[in-house]
């Protein structure tokens, strides 16, 4: 009984990032499909713009003037190497809490989503912008928007955990101090 019960957490798990990578390919083929480069359509006030813009580099075209080999390992090899790691990472560790296991699990999968796209197309497809007047965005792709909220949620998972543990700290001296 407990081993399929792991079985399927994991499987859960997996469930998680494959969805991840898959909203994030469906809509990039969207993108790719009905859009050019000089089509740019606008929503809710000007707010949220939809265009393509094929990244070469990485966050914010970061190293896109890299020669080839260099570009290949600093954004291709090494995250191919950290996300796997990382899948092994969760796969063998069940017992980080619910909330950073989901997390890892957006943080992995919009991660193979940007590195399928540099694997298969030698760029990666980005088409939101938000413009909130005093704040605005780079342009981004669903697997951005899944890194980022994995980082959120492993912030907020490794909150309450020293949280917890403080609290527990703060329990055990008290229960000391009554002794």
């Amino acid at each position: 009984m407990m081993k399929s019960k792991v079985l399927l957490s994991k499987l859960l798990l997996l469930l998680i990032i494959c969805c991840n990578i898959g909203c994030d390919q469906v809509s990039k083929s969207i993108i790719r499909r009905e859009l050019t480069s000089q089509d740019q359509l606008k929503f809710f006030n000007d707010t949220l713009t939809v265009l393509k813009v094929e990244n070469f580099g990485a966050f914010l075209s970061f190293g896109d003037e890299l020669p080839q080999e260099i570009k290949f390992i600093l954004l291709s090899l090494f995250p191919f190497l950290i996300l796997g790691y990382a899948v092994y990472h969760l796969l063998a560790k069940s017992n980080d809490g619910k909330l950073y296991a989901t997390g890892f699990c957006f943080l992995i999968g919009g991660g193979f989503g940007n590195l399928y796209d540099r694997f298969l197309y030698g760029s990666v497809t980005d088409f939101l912008h938000l413009d909130l007047g005093i704040f605005q965005t780079g342009v981004f792709n669903l697997a951005d928007v899944s890194i980022s909220t994995g980082i959120i949620m492993l912030f907020i998972a490794i909150y309450q955990r020293r949280k917890s543990a403080e609290m527990l700290i703060s329990t055990t001296e008290q229960n000391v101090d009554m002794l």
